[in-house]
């Protein structure tokens, strides 16, 4: 069967390890798993598993922001196998899946934020709004109660809202892990990012400066 028009999905950038491979906006096959670490161990052959081992003709992967071991995994294996296939590669960000997913439910709201693990405490937030689909502001890595403080009466979505959970139980908060066959509710602009890194923030450890 051709694979020319197929596109291979893969997602890593959180504690899910998802594949899926994609016809249009039909999903041939998928496979997800909630891993927390190993990503490196599973995603392999996960992606063995799908249909002719995977192939395809353009691969697209979750560039972030999320776990920075996740996030290189999965783009050193969408690199890599689009060397090997003569496959084109491009990226997209985990919060813009997360909220296209969420606006493609029969409930969803108008607008809402995004809001994932972080590092060191935080979480990674960024607001969306459903019609037309956009983001409404940069990505922002942010304490818990200066993310809750922000939500302005958006619903929340995502692996971050335990934590504002914590400090409101009454919030309007859905935990949610990014699925790779919901690559299918992106829209094609959100879908075509180089495939480099997202970290969503600095770097801990900076460069020293030699006094001249």
């Amino acid at each position: 069967m051709p694979t020319d028009s197929r596109t291979l999905v893969i997602e890593t950038a959180t504690a899910a390890c998802s594949v899926a491979l994609l016809d249009g906006k039909s999903v041939i096959a998928q496979a997800h798993e909630v891993v927390g670490r190993g990503h490196a161990e599973k995603l392999v052959p996960m992606i063995a598993g799908l249909p002719d081992q995977g192939r395809a003709g353009r691969i697209l992967v979750d560039c972030g922001p999320g776990s920075f071991t996740g996030v290189r995994v999965g783009l050193a294996a969408a690199r890599g196998l689009g060397i090997g296939w003569g496959a084109s590669v491009s990226g997209y960000s985990s919060l813009a899946l997360l909220a296209a997913a969420a606006f493609a439910e029969t409930d969803a709201p108008d607008a809402l934020a995004v809001v994932l693990e972080g590092g060191h405490g935080e979480v990674f937030v960024q607001n969306f709004t459903a019609a037309p689909f956009a983001a409404t502001g940069p990505l922002a890595s942010l304490r818990p109660e200066t993310a809750l403080a922000g939500l302005g009466g958006r619903r929340a979505i995502g692996s971050g809202v335990r934590r504002l959970i914590a400090l409101d139980a009454s919030v309007d908060a859905t935990e949610a892990l990014p699925r790779a066959a919901d690559a299918t509710t992106l829209p094609a602009d959100y879908a075509e990012l180089d495939a480099r890194p997202i970290y969503g923030r600095a770097p801990d450890a900076k460069p020293s400066v030699s006094a001249a």
